[in-house]
């Protein structure tokens, strides 16, 4: 017999009418009738070839392979209730789990240090791998569960419809540049101050151009990229020593000058703030890990 033949439901029945010996008595402890109970076991009869209870003197008592069943098919369906039943709870602070994000340049540099503490703190035993993003959307890594987690810009994230992705915070675009810079005396720029500067601008793949350019462009203007670095880290030595100016997310700019001599003044450009995202596969919407993370990131995020 081949198990698509074999309806699995009458290992339920099997085992209550081993426990109870009695269709009756079997048929309330699954609360069936006794009328479908009997059906059940004529069925289990037909397809084992064995009478599986026998009636005698002393009441209905199993055959012989009946009760070399009984221990077996019970313990399959307690390992079935293990599969199919509640999904394991995850335990932070004994959890030897590891986590791969993606992570964006601005995101690693806002979020990472405050999850890294939350983690240190709350689940010693779990790791972080942080890998830079690609140039599309990592569908296969995200679903074969290689990455747990994109975060980045919202804009970068172009996700096909079926994964979940969720806006964390925003920030908008401000200049950044040296306190005694000779161009600025003020905390506000002219846009034609702006355009005469030359600019400092941060991008991991070296392109020169982005939404600032962006906009400049559709008013017939344009600036000068004197320099392209691949993240913030080379940012508050480069501005506190040149007239160059950087356009970057307030929060970062407000992290920048608490260690360099540097100040932040409005970008004369009316510019979308940034919105800042995570994605992920739905496969893994429910795995306890998984949300565990995600609500970290997201308290993090509205700390900010």
């Amino acid at each position: 017999m081949k198990l698509r033949d074999f309806d699995l439901n009458l290992l339920l029945a099997f085992d209550a009418l081993m426990k109870e010996t009695s269709v009756s008595k079997a048929a309330e402890c699954m609360f069936i009738t006794q009328s479908a109970m009997s059906h059940a076991l004529n069925r289990l009869r037909d397809l084992l070839d064995d009478p599986i209870l026998v009636r005698t003197s002393e009441g209905m008592k199993p055959t012989p392979r009946a009760k070399s069943m009984k221990l077996q098919v019970r313990e399959i369906l307690r390992e079935i209730q293990h599969i199919v039943g509640e999904p394991k709870h995850f335990h932070p602070s004994t959890s030897k789990h590891q986590f791969i994000i993606e992570v964006a340049d601005y995101v690693e540099y806002m979020l990472l240090p405050p999850l890294k503490e939350k983690i240190y703190h709350n689940a010693p035993g779990v790791d972080i791998l942080i890998e830079k993003p690609k140039h599309s959307f990592p569908e296969k890594t995200l679903e074969e569960g290689k990455t747990d987690l994109l975060l980045g810009f919202n804009r970068d994230i172009d996700s096909p419809s079926r994964f979940i992705k969720e806006i964390l915070f925003e920030d908008k675009r401000v200049c950044l540049l040296r306190k005694d810079h000779p161009l600025v005396k003020k905390k506000k720029l002219s846009l034609e101050q702006f355009l005469k500067m030359d600019h400092l601008r941060i991008s991991p793949t070296g392109n020169k151009s982005g939404v600032i350019d962006q906009a400049l462009l559709s008013q017939g203007k344009e600036r000068r990229v004197a320099l392209v670095v691949p993240h913030f880290l080379y940012a508050p030595h480069i501005l506190s020593t040149t007239d160059m100016v950087l356009s970057p997310p307030l929060r970062i700019a407000k992290q920048l000058i608490r260690f360099s001599p540097l100040k932040i003044v409005s970008l004369p450009l009316d510019i979308p703030p940034y919105q800042i995202s995570m994605a992920w596969s739905p496969i893994r919407e429910k795995d306890p890990a998984h949300i565990w993370l995600r609500t970290q990131i997201r308290a993090i995020s509205n700390s900010l």
